[in-house]
C-alpha cells in the first residue's frame, strides 16, 4: 500500500512527537496503520499503540484495515482485546494494541515504544492523560508519538500544534482534504456548498476556527491573556483574593484563584485541576490558598463541609433555575468589557473556554438555555465566584486613566 505524496511527506520525518492536523478523508488512518506496523516490524520487542477517543472507535476505525495492512507478519491476533502480535526483521516480535482514551488510566505505568492518539481534538482532558499518563511510558523507550486530528475550535490541540515552536522534538503538519489525491475534488467542493464557512474551514480545510456555539464568545486569546507574575509596585491595587472551586472525583475538581483590583477588574491568577481527589484532599488544598473568600459549587454539600471544618470563609452561591443563565451572563459581560483576564498558565481554563458551547440547534426544537456539561469544570468555578462577587460590588466600575495593567499577550 503506497503513500500519497503529503502522507509520505509526514511519515519521512524524523522528528520524536509529529503533530498532523488535516482535514477529512486526508488517510489519517492508512498513514497510522502503516507507521504501527513499520514501527513494530523493524524491531524487537516492541509494544506500539493506537488511542482513538473511544474504545469502540479505535475498534471501528482502525481494527480492520491495521489486520489488513499487518498481515503478511500477523503471528497473533486477538479480536477481544484489540491486540495484534507481529513478527519483525530479526525474528523477534512486537505486539500492536488499540486503546480508547476514555480508559486512558489503564495504561498508566506501562512501556511503549510509540503511540499514535487519533481524533485528539475530541479528548477530555488532554493535558493530564498526556502529561501524567502517557508521556512517561515513553521515557525507558525514548519512545515517539504521532497525534492525529482535524481541529475542532482553540483548543488543546492548538496549542499542540504550536508546540514546535518552543520545543525542537516537536514537528507540525498541516493538509486539507484536497491534499488526499484519491479524494474526488467535487466531492469537496460539494461539500463546501452545503456548509458554513466556519464548518467547512475546520472538517475539509483543517483550520483552527472557534468552536460553533461557544457560551463565552466574548473571549479572546489577544485581548484577556497576561502573562506577568507578581503584583509588585503601583501597577496593580489588589482588594482581595477569592476563588471558585467545583467538586469531583472521576470527572476533575477544579478551582480557581481570582484577585480584584480597585476598580473592579478581576485576574485569575492560576487553577488547579486534577483528578481522583476526594472531597478532604481538594478541601485540603484550597485552605492552603488562604483566600478572602471561597465560593464552591452548592450542591456539594460534603465539600463545603470539608472546607469548613478547615475554617475557609464558605461564601454563599445562589443556585435557582436561572443561575446558571444569568452566571454565564455576568462573566460574558465582564469578558465584554474588559474586565476579566486569564493568566497563560491557565492552559485547561483556556481549553474550557474555547470548547465550553451549547448543544447544536435543531429545527424542531429550542435552543436549550443550559450548555452541554463537557469541559465546564473550571467554567463552573468561575461563574460561581464572579456571579457572587460582581453582585455584592453592584454598579460596573471604571478604570483609571492611564493604568496600564499587566503585560498582555
Amino acid at each position: 500500500m503506497l503513500l500519497h505524496p503529503a502522507q509520505a511527506t509526514i511519515a519521512s520525518d524524523k522528528h520524536r512527537f509529529r503533530i498532523v492536523c488535516t482535514g477529512r478523508r486526508f488517510g489519517k488512518t492508512t498513514l497510522a496503520t502503516l507507521e504501527m506496523l513499520a514501527k513494530a516490524v523493524y524491531g524487537n520487542n516492541r509494544k506500539v499503540a493506537y488511542i482513538a477517543p473511544t474504545y469502540q472507535q479505535a475498534r471501528d476505525i482502525c481494527w480492520q484495515e491495521l489486520k489488513k495492512v499487518a498481515l503478511p507478519a500477523t503471528l497473533q491476533v486477538n479480536d477481544t482485546r484489540l491486540e495484534l502480535t507481529v513478527k519483525t526483521v530479526t525474528g523477534g516480535n512486537s505486539v500492536l494494541f488499540l486503546r480508547g482514551w476514555e480508559a486512558i488510566e489503564t495504561l498508566r505505568g506501562q512501556r511503549f515504544d510509540f503511540l499514535i492518539l487519533d481524533e485528539v481534538s475530541s479528548y477530555r482532558n488532554f493535558w493530564i492523560g498526556w502529561q501524567e499518563v502517557l508521556r512517561p511510558t515513553l521515557t525507558d523507550t525514548i519512545g515517539e508519538a504521532m497525534f492525529i486530528s482535524t481541529p475542532k475550535g482553540f483548543n488543546h490541540f492548538y496549542d499542540l500544534y504550536n508546540l514546535e515552536n518552543e520545543d525542537t522534538d516537536f514537528k507540525s503538519f498541516h493538509y486539507t482534504s484536497y491534499d488526499n489525491p484519491h479524494l474526488p475534488k467535487e466531492e469537496i467542493d460539494k461539500a463546501k456548498e452545503q456548509l458554513t464557512e466556519d464548518r467547512f474551514a475546520q472538517e475539509y480545510l483543517a483550520d483552527f476556527r472557534k468552536t460553533e456555539g461557544l457560551v463565552y464568545k466574548e473571549f479572546s486569546r489577544d485581548k484577556h491573556l497576561f502573562d506577568e507574575p507578581g503584583f509588585e509596585g503601583e501597577k496593580f491595587d489588589c482588594t482581595k483574593t477569592f476563588g471558585g472551586v467545583d467538586f469531583g472525583y472521576t470527572n476533575p475538581a477544579g478551582a480557581l484563584t481570582i484577585k480584584q483590583d480597585s476598580d473592579s477588574n478581576y485576574w485569575i491568577m492560576d487553577e488547579w485541576y486534577r483528578t481522583q481527589q476526594t472531597d478532604a484532599q481538594i478541601a485540603d488544598y484550597v485552605a492552603s490558598l488562604k483566600w478572602n473568600e471561597c465560593y464552591p459549587d452548592p450542591e456539594s454539600a460534603g465539600g463545603i463541609a470539608e472546607l469548613t471544618k478547615r475554617n475557609v470563609n464558605v461564601r454563599e452561591v445562589i443556585k435557582n433555575k436561572d443561575s446558571v443563565r444569568n452566571g454565564i451572563s455576568t462573566v460574558r459581560e465582564l469578558f465584554k468589557s474588559n474586565r476579566l483576564f486569564v493568566h497563560t498558565s491557565c492552559k485547561n481554563l483556556i481549553f474550557e473556554l474555547e470548547t465550553y458551547s451549547y448543544p447544536d440547534k435543531k429545527d424542531s426544537h429550542n435552543e436549550d438555555e443550559n450548555p452541554t456539561k463537557e469541559n465546564d469544570h473550571l467554567c463552573d468555578a468561575m461563574r460561581y465566584a464572579l456571579s457572587m462577587v460582581s453582585q455584592s460590588r453592584g454598579a460596573v466600575s471604571i478604570r483609571k486613566p492611564g493604568w496600564s495593567g499587566f503585560n498582555r499577550r
